[in-house]
């Protein structure tokens, strides 16, 4: 005989509540446990960091004439040394574009395959052996792959594009791959029952269904992966992250500053694009 649950929802609710903040307290706990929180003596305050990136000395100066005078109105805007390298900035900022745009691209179209063959509705029973290879790919970040990538075919751009698109591979796949499953199934059939095979299934009744979604999860992955190329530079993979390091590592903050400068005008004019192309593709 079926037992019944005697527990009120009431009940089962703050048994719930109860073991979930008991689980989140334990993982904080075990969290700040095992991870070194004190604090060394800093080279500069984060404060002091950022007036000399994006305010220098002008604080100091007494009257605007004054700020011309010297220089030092805006900063790095307004130092000469710095301003002498924005061309050469601008230049490494289109790279890093081109190498997120590469990257994307080719994980755009390299993610379809996978996708259908990580899809219950496609391939059935045999979906875990996709979800596997896309869950493989995930599990490392971009800079894992730019470090391994850098020592294969060397310190460039073309490392921050492999490291770039295979990354991509593992998120687009996954969510194509939802797209597929979430497609209306009637059309399949109604393809099938007038003699269509699976390739022209896939061709007429699948692909017209997602493209608009996956086209949409492209243009906002490329947004990532812009962010995610102007840090690869760190590990030699190209682009406008080589000289962020270097200058960063010899505390030259108002070059850094200039630099964070044009990523975030960058950055902002993409975000903004994506945005408007994506309201008009959905």
């Amino acid at each position: 005989m079926k037992k019944r649950n005697s527990m009120s929802p009431r009940a089962k609710f703050w048994t719930r509540l109860t073991v979930s903040a008991l689980i989140m307290a334990s993982l904080y706990t075990i969290a700040f446990a095992f991870t070194d929180l004190n604090m060394r003596k800093p080279d500069a305050t984060f404060i002091s960091i950022l007036r000399r990136m994006f305010v220098d000395s002008w604080l100091n100066i007494e009257t605007i004439s004054e700020w011309i005078e010297t220089g030092q109105l805006l900063g790095p805007l307004w130092n000469a040394d710095v301003f002498a390298d924005v061309p050469r900035y601008l230049s490494l900022m289109i790279e890093t574009i081109c190498i997120a745009f590469v990257g994307t691209l080719m994980g755009a179209v390299l993610a379809f395959p996978v996708a259908f063959f990580a899809s219950n509705n496609m391939v059935g029973r045999f979906s875990f052996i996709g979800k596997n290879i896309l869950s493989f790919i995930r599990a490392f970040p971009e800079l894992v792959f730019a470090i391994i990538f850098v020592f294969a075919v060397g310190i460039g751009p073309f490392a921050g594009v492999l490291a770039i698109g295979i990354n991509s591979i593992g998120m687009l796949g996954k969510l194509y791959s939802e797209v597929i499953e979430s497609i209306d199934k009637s059309v399949l059939e109604a393809l099938r029952s007038s003699g269509a095979n699976q390739a022209q299934v896939i061709w007429y009744g699948v692909i017209p269904q997602i493209i608009p979604e996956c086209l949409s999860y492209v243009i906002y992955r490329y947004e990532i992966d812009l962010r995610s190329s102007t840090v690869l530079g760190i590990v030699g993979a190209g682009g406008i992250g080589v000289p962020l390091m270097l200058y960063a590592d010899n505390r030259n903050w108002e070059h850094v500053g200039m630099m964070l400068i044009i990523i975030i005008l960058t950055i902002t004019i993409v975000d903004y694009l994506s945005a408007y192309i994506r309201r008009r593709i959905v």
